[in-house]
Order: C-alpha cells, then structure tokens, then sequence
C-alpha cells in the first residue's frame, strides 16, 4: 500500500544576506521587487500544503510558471526538506526530473547506471539484472564504455531516463517535460511514461496540458504562490485555471 501525506507543509528557499543584491544594482527595479520578495532571508515556495493522496490517486499539479508546482515534486521525493510541517510517504519511488542526481561524471555509462540504480533503492544485484535492458533502452551502445562527461546532453538524458524509468515504482513523480534527444527517442520515451502511469499506484503529474490533467488523472490542485487555490476534479479545477488566464 502506497501512500503520501502532507500536513500543512510550509517550504521556504534561504537566501544569503551578504550577497546585498540590491547595494550591487542600485536603482535596478528587478532587483527592488526581488529584494521585497524576501522576509527574514527567505523566500516562501510553498506555505500550508495539506494533502492526503493514496493508492489509486492520480494527481494534476497545475498552475502558472513559479507557482511551486516543481517545489511540490522535489519536496516530496526529498530532496528538499519541509520548513514546517510533516510529509509521511510510503511506497517505493520513481522521479522524471532532477534526472542528474546520482551519477559520477568522471565514470563510465555502465558505472552510472549502477550508481543511479542503487541511489533509486535498487539492489546491486537487481539493477545487474537490468543492465542489458537499460544500455539497449537507451541506444548508447559504446558510449557506455567512456566517462560521461564527455556525453552531449542529449546522450546523458537518454542514460538518465533509461535508468530512471527501469524500475517499477509504487509511486511516479513526473514533470511532463522530456527532452531526450531525437524525435524517435522522445517518441519511445514518452511510451514509456504513459506505461509507467498506466501501472504506478500513485502518480504526482506536473503539467501545462489541461488535456492531460483530465485524461490522465482522477484528482488535481491548482497552485498560486506557493498556496492551494483549488483541490477537486480536473475538469473543474482545469476550468476554473483556464479561466484565470483569460
């Protein structure tokens, strides 16, 4: 059984006094707001999140740019910690964002595709399993054998997203976003997700697309500011989004 709980989760991003971005561009109006954005060295990303999401659940996260959808995401894989509040999630975990975390850039594909996996909770012996699956998945092929670093991007989200996306998760974190290289890789990439929608028991989905939020999921929440606006059915919360935007 797969569940997650936030009870009035707060989360604010720390912002360091002595860097005076203000004294440095004095008169410059971006800065002005920016500097009126920061309370006590902070800037609230999310503030008083309430949510009860369980096996079954679908969730849209929508909302306009820097509304603390990807706050939400980042918060609940952990990789952010809540300022205040509690988060309780149970179930194993898969993210399609922050596909960076885990790998070593001076080791080779075949190495990072260990290190990925075991950073993800696989077991060695597993993500050994799945190996061949991965490389063939990817379409790398010799490529593993050298240090990623020297991997264009579109090369490292390939090796990324093949590993991210070999395990089975309870729980599917997705930012619909997925720039893989190749229109034929992105078009079997984006297969991919939708089987991995298909069969995960929760799925958190952050999306511009009203169209999938309705399609794709039984539940969704509107952000504004870091703040819950609207919590119910995707057809309506979609509505009342698009018609804010009028």
């Amino acid at each position: 059984m797969g569940y997650i709980r936030l009870n009035d989760i707060c989360l604010n991003y720390r912002v360091k006094k002595e860097t005076k971005i203000k004294d440095i561009f004095i008169g410059n109006k971006a800065e002005q707001k920016f500097s009126s954005m920061i309370s006590g060295g902070v800037i609230p990303a999310l503030k008083n999140i309430t949510l009860d999401i369980e096996d079954g659940d679908r969730l849209a996260i929508i909302g306009r740019n820097g509304a603390g959808k990807s706050s939400l995401l980042k918060l609940v894989s952990g990789i952010f910690p809540a300022s205040s509040g509690s988060l309780s999630v149970e179930g194993s975990m898969a993210t399609m964002f922050e596909m960076a975390t885990g790998f070593d850039m001076d080791a080779s594909g075949w190495d990072n595709i260990i290190l990925r996996g075991i950073m993800m909770g696989e077991k060695p012996s597993d993500i050994q399993k799945k190996m061949h699956e991965i490389a063939e998945f990817s379409e790398l092929g010799e490529y593993l054998n050298i240090p990623v670093k020297y991997y264009s991007s579109g090369m490292f989200v390939r090796l990324a997203f093949s590993v991210s996306t070999s395990i089975e998760p309870d729980i599917l974190l997705l930012d619909e976003v997925l720039s893989a290289g190749d229109a034929s890789f992105i078009e079997k990439a984006n297969r991919r997700v939708k089987d991995m929608m298909k069969t995960a028991k929760i799925l958190l989905l952050v999306t511009h697309s009203m169209e999938s939020a309705v399609n794709f999921c039984n539940k969704a929440i509107w952000l504004s500011k870091g703040e819950i606006l609207m919590n119910g059915h995707p057809k309506d919360v979609s509505k009342a989004y698009l018609d804010s935007v009028k």
